[in-house]
């Protein structure tokens, strides 16, 4: 058996199922260390809008340990608001196979990934990042010079998609010490809630007053800038001059959700908020609706509500920007618009609700494509990059 650490901030949805395929596979001996415990306001704060923990079940499954947070202002949200000094001793007294630090933009992940060095525990960075956030010509030139510096010295790099891949490519990772470990969702939850609410999707829709003949186009995400939540609602209206069967469904809560609603109330676009829906919930608004549109920016290094629209059976539009658009969007599965171009956003949106014959055949492409990212998949490639790791230091 391989002797794994994983090192994360905090307990986040989108981890825990990955967590408990890779405690339950024979192959691999696992420990997970949560280096803060985030309270419902700081989930807030995060730019949810609202305070909340999650309903379900993120510790369950799996072996993991509370790391002591000694920062003088705990957050998430700073580099210095993650302080676990006893991770360095919990690596120099453990013998582990490798250690996977899920980033590096945390304190906790430095004194993890020096602990690593100064002991030669085998070290792995999993990152989303990409090339295409935009940044001035002097970040970019002070992050190449740092970044070039400490990249090619990690044993491996997990890479979540095509973008990820470029992006430790520029930053000096060889070929062979990169491995695809993808974002994932919890394939097995969503497809049994999809089967469960799919008879109900007419009473969904009644619910949230969607009209039954539309076709609902879904965008789900906190209202923060970078989700440019305005060129959804900008296309929307454009599209619905076009097309009067369009409407759309906006799921999530933040700064910027009353200027949304404003505009929609003034420019009369067709739309309705649901507001935040937790995890237990927002199978119902994919459900629902019939195309997720995720318009991001930059920013967006991946866009985990693609992954859960797909599950679904949704086609998806997103912005050229969007880190998972190269790996799960095409032609077969959705669409990809220029960042910030309203108007061909709202040219799409009225193209797919012409026919929604086509939209079914979209939707169980989006499926089967989905297949390709999955979480055995992302189990699959860490074992691969541990058996590379050792038979290199072999």
């Amino acid at each position: 058996m391989k002797r794994i650490a994983i090192v994360t901030t905090h307990p986040i949805q989108y981890q825990a199922h990955w967590f408990r395929a890779m405690a339950t596979h024979p192959g691999i001996d696992l420990d997970v260390f949560f280096c803060h415990r985030a309270t419902p306001q700081q989930q807030a704060d995060a730019g949810f809008g609202v305070a909340f923990d999650w309903d379900i079940p993120l510790l369950d499954g799996y072996p993991y340990r509370w790391l002591n947070n000694v920062a003088r202002d705990p957050s998430l949200n700073r580099f210095g608001g993650l302080d676990t000094p006893e991770i360095r001793d919990i690596i120099r007294n453990s013998r582990y196979d490798a250690v996977i630090n899920c980033g590096w933009h945390r304190k906790s992940y430095w004194q993890s990934i020096l602990a690593c060095l100064r002991t030669g525990t085998p070290v792995m960075v999993r990152s989303d990042s990409h090339l295409h956030t935009e940044r001035s010509a002097l970040k970019s030139a002070v992050k190449f010079a740092g970044y070039n510096a400490f990249i090619p010295r990690m044993n491996a790099c997990l890479a979540v998609g095509k973008w990820a891949r470029e992006y430790f490519r520029h930053f000096g990772a060889r070929d062979d010490r990169i491995f695809l470990v993808p974002h994932t969702i919890d394939e097995k939850r969503f497809g049994a809630e999809v089967a469960h609410l799919a008879p109900c999707r007419q009473q969904l829709r009644a619910d949230w007053k969607l009209p039954q003949d539309s076709v609902v186009f879904l965008w789900v995400a906190k209202f923060i800038s970078k989700k440019r939540p305005l060129d959804f609602l900008r296309a929307l209206r454009l599209a619905s001059a076009k097309n009067s069967g369009v409407h759309g469904l906006m799921v999530g809560d933040g700064p910027l959700r009353a200027e949304s609603e404003i505009w929609a109330s003034d420019h009369h676009a067709p739309v309705t908020f649901a507001g935040f829906l937790n995890q237990s919930e927002i199978i119902k608004a994919y459900v629902a609706a019939d195309v997720l549109v995720l318009p991001s920016d930059g920013g967006e290094t991946w866009g985990l509500v693609v992954n859960e629209a797909m599950a679904c059976g949704l086609p998806c539009i997103v912005s050229d920007k969007v880190g998972c658009g190269p790996d799960l969007v095409d032609r077969q599965t959705g669409a990809v618009f220029r960042l910030g171009d309203t108007e061909q956003l709202a040219s799409l949106m009225s193209d797919f609700a012409v026919d929604r014959s086509v939209l079914r055949k979209r939707g169980e492409a989006a499926s089967q494509k989905l297949k390709e990212y999955s979480t055995e998949v992302a189990v699959n490639g860490v074992l691969q990059a541990v058996a590379a790791v050792m038979e290199n230091r072999r």
